[in-house]
């Protein structure tokens, strides 16, 4: 019952308080967004422009990137850098965090933002995951892992501010089981709901969220997972016609406000005392209600599964 109420919550939330014009000057801040090509991720990244922030818009597509980064310099004056990075490849996750090592040696905030949803269920990875759970775990848990060394230098330039990682789960969250059985492909994942498999995702968005803020907390690195709202974005790009309408009639939100729960924790004061905390719309401390979100065991047991799948990359 926890989690059909926090659903209900979270879908008409309260108006925010927090707002974009309260991000603090950003001149100096290195930053990267993944899926800053659109969504969320592009109006994150616009906000973080306007506050003079050096703003990597990582994204697989270069003529989108572009796009949006010319979209983004003629709204805010500022313009972006093209990260080519591809989640659903483990590949080209190495080769983005090289790309990016080369040019910087701080990263202050990683927005852990991209994400697919309810693909079919024969869509994989370039390595055979599946690719929800491949896309938004575990490309992002690699990435991640590889810019650590720019995010500890980060964090000791930042002073008390700290570097962060801000990981955009869902409302899914609330409902995932984690199957190991179904993290690659195979029978088992086969046999699956998309939704399902999006739900088992997002859980995982949040579990390696909190060892990130485990792992890391006594080094200058806070993490946290949110969820950003009901949008009416591209994400649901998947669902039939008759789906979409009805999903954006009865919740969804326009996109604008579901950029502002990550930037209040990446950017804020509040949001550098947060580590290992969960986010809801708009801009709230809360609590994730599936406990499955709070067994720690179950987290160390994926990020193993995480570190041994990136072993030989």
């Amino acid at each position: 019952m926890g989690a059909q109420l926090s659903l209900v919550g979270d879908s008409h939330p309260p108006r925010p308080a927090f707002k974009v014009e309260d991000i603090p000057d950003l001149t100096g801040k290195v930053i990267i967004v993944t899926g800053a090509n659109t969504g969320i991720g592009k109006e994150t990244a616009k906000a973080l422009l306007a506050h003079n922030a050096k703003v990597y818009f990582a994204a697989r597509s270069q003529e989108r990137a572009e796009k949006a980064i010319k979209d983004l310099k003629t709204e805010t004056g500022k313009e972006g850098i093209w990260l080519k990075l591809d989640l659903a490849d483990l590949k080209s996750v190495k080769t983005a965090a090289e790309e990016f090592l080369s040019k910087e040696q701080e990263l202050h905030i990683l927005f852990n933002n991209a994400g697919v949803m309810v693909p079919p269920v024969t869509d994989v990875t370039a390595q055979g995951y599946d690719l929800q759970f491949g896309t938004n775990v575990l490309g992002h848990f690699y990435l991640t892992k590889l810019l650590i060394p720019a995010l500890l230098k980060g964090a000791k330039s930042s002073g008390n501010e700290k570097a962060r990682v801000v990981t955009t789960s869902s409302v899914a969250s609330y409902f995932g089981k984690l199957d190991f059985n179904t993290l690659k492909d195979g029978p088992a994942r086969r046999k699956q709901y998309a939704a399902l498999l999006y739900n088992q995702s997002k859980l995982g968005n949040v579990l390696v969220s909190n060892v990130f803020a485990k792992r890391y907390a006594d080094q200058g690195i806070v993490s946290t997972a949110l969820n950003p709202g009901n949008l009416d974005s591209e994400l649901p790009r998947h669902l039939s016609s008759w789906q979409a309408a009805i999903l954006r009639w009865v919740v969804l939100h326009p996109v604008p406000l579901g950029a502002l729960t990550q930037l209040y924790a990446g950017t804020t004061d509040e949001g550098a005392k947060l580590n290992g905390k969960w986010l809801r719309p708009w801009a709230r401390v809360g609590n994730n209600p599936n406990p499955l979100t709070r067994d720690e065991k179950l987290a160390e047991e994926l990020w193993k599964w995480c570190e041994e799948q990136v072993e030989n990359i």
